[in-house]
């Protein structure tokens, strides 16, 4: 990493993959835009399969580069001929889980200069009618008839009157038809609007992502330039080509997942069953050599294998691999492979030769021993859908854990004072800024959130704080877009907190709250199902899952815990929690207690709690 002056005299840090203190744009000169990336993949994959999916129990089935090309250049045509033209801004949403169409659309799209307007099937009614109308939504994809319906309710109710075409992917009645009709809308199958290709005409416009009621505007330039600097961060040690097998399962509303570099290459995509309780079947079945992952999988991955094999075994054989990754070293072929991580290796199909994790905090125990375990290269990065999908990343032959990595080779990246938290660039924390072309245009229709985000030197500031380490790796200490006040004036930033009490073995999820006019901290707890009977024995306590959880003194040994951990983690006292509530239902995408990256959405789950937080404080006074 290479130190460059900034405006003001400031200094900021860059890749050392860079010749330059200009950051990277394009990593092949054929490849410009988004389209352009899956236009190379279709010469260099020499017609192989590109889509794939699976019914229950069955193998996948492919459809070739050359089909989704020509099905791409279909449907955009047909979006032309119905009206959409490309020297105006024009939006088509998309609300669909992943699956092949998806792609298709989102490329036919690409190729006729079109905004792709993600959905969110768990964003619900009311956000879903918002974002109908703040992007001027007259055209919806749905994968399903059910979508169909919700979206004509809100058209039949006059609360999105611009919506006047929905094409359905799936199999539906001429009864959704003929109710269309009644309120104004076409309501068409994917197969009546793939029709002849009409000349490809070329304008970029950006892509829009949803953050809540947000509309990021993410163009062309942004994608690329962030799909250029991964393949130049890994070029030497992981280069993708049409023999390689992404799984897709996180939600292609989100640019973590559409950031792939495996199309550009001729690579294929495998779509899981749509039932994430599948996925590991799906893993087996697909085999694939890609595989983007979020914590939280990370986190159940850890867990399952700590209670399948004894511990001392694992320990052992994880140190001995470990040593090797100090080194450098990364392999799946040891000693130890062989006789203690091949079925942990099975379980994803045999093949994995590259993860990448984000979205969240993974803790150090656990990413070191996935890369023992899983034995392939193992990237961490961070970011935000404002910088596209990543900033920093992991640097290939640096396998510590407990950082970010190093800026990509799209990023500048500066620490900025937070006085108020006592955070100074000086002594090298702040908050976490980034330049560079992957940096985000602003946010629709919404120019005092844009110069919130972006200030006047096009400098992202991203409300996370972070840390220079000596070797030149960032490390995210600390949140200040949640930063809330104790009635005493202390500043509490609660993801930091949860992050430190999720290291308790009993425990699945934490929900950290504190007020304004309170002053001290409670939270909402979720034992994990799989370890907390064992846990509990050692305490001296059985039952089911269901009795343990509604156990008072048991409730106090975790809370003890709770303590201990922090204390060893460095937390203040004024940052402990003082009471719990155990709760048996994990917060889900499904509850709408989670985003479709499976973080915590914090207003919902404070109203979801409220009167059992309300009983906390209430107790703590008698």
């Amino acid at each position: 990493m290479q130190s460059v002056e900034v405006e003001g005299g400031e200094h900021a840090r860059r890749s050392s993959l860079l010749n330059s203190d200009e950051p990277l744009i394009y990593y092949y000169d054929d490849v410009r835009t988004v389209y352009d990336i899956f236009q190379r993949g279709v010469q260099v994959s020499n017609n192989g399969p590109c889509l794939g999916v699976r019914k229950p129990n069955q193998p996948y089935e492919w459809i070739s580069y050359k089909e989704v090309s020509d099905r791409a250049e279909c449907l955009g045509s047909a979006l032309l001929h119905r009206g959409f033209k490309p020297s105006h801004v024009q939006y088509i949403g998309i609300f669909s889980q992943n699956r092949p169409e998806w792609v298709i659309i989102e490329q036919g799209c690409y190729a006729f200069s079109m905004v792709v307007v993600p959905l969110y099937d768990t964003l619900g009614t009311e956000a879903i009618t918002y974002i109908v109308n703040k992007a001027d939504l007259s055209l919806v994809f749905c994968d399903k008839p059910d979508k169909a319906k919700l979206l004509l309710t809100s058209v039949e109710k006059g609360e999105t009157p611009i919506l006047n075409t929905i094409v359905i992917m799936e199999s539906f009645g001429m009864d959704l038809v003929e109710r269309g009709k009644k309120c104004g809308v076409e309501v068409f199958s994917m197969k009546e609007i793939e029709v002849s290709t009409l000349n490809l005409l070329y304008y970029f416009h950006p892509i829009y992502l949803w953050r809540k009621k947000t509309g990021a505007m993410i163009t062309h330039q942004n994608i690329v330039s962030n799909a250029s600097a991964f393949v130049k961060t890994t070029e030497k040690t992981f280069m993708p080509s049409s023999d390689d097998v992404l799984i897709s399962f996180l939600p292609l509303a989100h640019m973590f997942e559409r950031v792939c570099v495996v199309l550009c290459h001729g690579a294929r995509i495998g779509f899981f069953q749509g039932d994430i309780r599948l996925l590991m079947d799906d893993l087996k079945t697909l085999q694939p050599t890609v595989f983007p992952v979020v914590p939280r999988l990370l986190n159940r991955m850890f867990d399952k294998v700590n209670t399948s094999l004894k511990r001392w075994m694992l320990d052992f054989a994880s140190k001995r691999k470990e040593a090797e990754l100090r080194s450098g070293i990364v392999r799946n072929n040891s000693f130890w492979d062989k006789v203690i991580f091949r079925k942990i290796q099975a379980s994803l199909g045999g093949k994995v030769r590259l993860m990448v994790t984000g979205a969240a905090p993974v803790s150090a125990s656990v990413l070191t021993f996935l890369r023992t375990a899983l034995g392939c290269q193992f990237y961490e990065g961070y970011g935000q859908t404002e910088c596209t999908a990543g900033c920093s990343l992991s640097l290939p032959g640096d396998w510590t854990a407990g950082h970010v990595g190093a800026p990509m080779p799209c990023s500048i990246i500066k620490l900025v004072d937070v006085q108020e938290m006592n955070y100074l660039a000086a002594k090298g924390e702040g908050e976490v800024c980034v330049k560079g072309p992957n940096v985000f245009c602003g946010y629709l229709k919404d120019p005092e959130k844009t110069a919130e985000a972006l200030d006047k030197d096009g400098w992202l500031h991203t409300g996370d704080i972070g840390k220079w380490l000596p070797n030149g790796t960032l490390k995210i200490i600390d949140r200040k877009k949640h930063i809330f006040k104790l009635a005493q004036g202390e500043y509490i930033a609660p993801e930091k907190i949860e992050n430190v009490y999720l290291r308790c073995e009993a425990l699945a999820q934490v929900f950290v709250h504190g007020e304004s006019l309170q002053a001290f901290l409670v939270a909402i707890v979720v034992p994990d199902p799989e370890t907390l009977r064992n846990w509990a024995k050692k305490k001296g306590f059985e039952g089911s899952y269901e009795e343990l959880c509604k156990n008072k003194d048991l409730k106090k040994h975790i809370l003890e815990d709770m303590v201990r951990i922090g204390k060893e983690s460095g937390l203040k006292s004024f940052e402990q929690v003082k009471d719990i509530v155990m709760h048996t239902e994990m917060f889900s995408i499904e509850n709408g207690l989670l985003t479709p990256t499976l973080k915590a959405k914090r207003p919902e789950l404070r109203k979801y709690f409220q009167s059992q937080i309300d009983e906390l404080y209430a107790n703590a006074k008698m």
